[in-house]
């Protein structure tokens, strides 16, 4: 009779993976650790197979950022999986946030549960006073004015007006969210949760001027320039130029002429590269360079 192997990391078909019982130091990547420097960038746990890669991570040091990977029980899965580990060196934390969204929506890693899907996103629209629910299909994100926040689906683009229409005493009629008769008092108003504005007792200014400031934590940024420009990033010895155009990165480059190859027109919107760059962009302490 023929004795097979017991694989301790692979649980029985009736029990689920548990890690900690799973868990063993992965010294077949122990040889990977060695050339991985104190710097920022962006690291890959492979597998056999380069086609999809287990998971793609950042840090300002990577050295430090896989470290802590190799002491995390709860990923003993990935770790046994893992065959090898590669980096790629960046000029900072931002060409390290910008890299890994890119890999993550590029290769798919089975790991990385964030980043990689787009969602058909849903901001809230101030059209002449009243906020619409809209999406990426109707509208440019990245030029149109009066836009409010990235919701996930219209459901969650509504709870958030219904919140600020209840911590702000706002009319429901007014933003559009009920059915209300022209000139009479609302039902919330008789309740004591709207103002007025609905039946006269409160000026509009006075309601439109609330539910702006209830907005204003979620104002959307245009994209600022004319067209493609690079953001100029350094550390130590590196030194890189993110092209980016209406908030979608396109690549890193190390010189203005090969920096002018990226500047193609980017249509729609990218959600993560707008989290990423709007506070670098407008906060004057990155050299910005006009491409087009």
């Amino acid at each position: 009779m023929v004795s097979i192997p017991v694989n301790p990391y692979q649980a029985p078909m009736d029990k689920p993976f548990d890690a900690m019982e799973a868990y063993r130091y992965p010294e077949h990547l122990r040889p990977f650790l060695e050339g991985l420097p104190a710097a920022p960038g962006v690291y890959v746990f492979h597998r056999d197979s380069d086609v999809m890669p287990l998971y793609i991570g950042k840090s300002i040091n990577i050295r430090s950022r896989v470290m802590s990977h190799f002491r995390t029980v709860s990923e003993a899965r990935m770790l046994h999986q893992s065959r090898r580990i590669s980096y790629h060196l960046t000029a900072g934390e931002i060409g390290a946030l910008l890299l890994e969204a890119q890999m993550i929506k590029q290769l798919q890693p089975l790991h990385n549960k964030r980043l990689r899907r787009s969602r058909q996103l849903c901001p809230l629209h101030l059209r002449n006073g009243v906020p619409h629910i809209v999406s990426a299909k109707e509208i440019d994100f990245s030029h149109t004015p009066d836009l409010y926040g990235l919701f996930s689906n219209r459901r969650a683009a509504q709870q958030a007006l219904l919140d600020i229409a209840d911590s702000e005493l706002l009319c429901y009629g007014l933003l559009g969210l009920e059915k209300n008769q022209h000139g009479c008092a609302c039902f919330r108003h008789q309740l004591g949760k709207c103002a007025g504005a609905c039946c006269g007792k409160e000026p509009m200014v006075e309601h439109q001027l609330r539910l702006l400031d209830g907005l204003q934590q979620m104002r959307l940024f245009n994209w600022p320039y004319a067209g493609a420009v690079g953001l100029v990033e350094q550390h130590g010895d590196v030194r890189q130029i993110h092209v980016i155009n209406n908030w979608y990165y396109l690549g890193s480059v190390e010189n203005i002429a090969d920096a002018a190859q990226l500047t193609k027109v980017v249509h729609g919107f990218d959600r993560d590269g707008y989290k990423i760059l709007s506070w670098p962009l407008f906060n004057e302490q990155h050299e910005i360079v006009l491409l087009a």
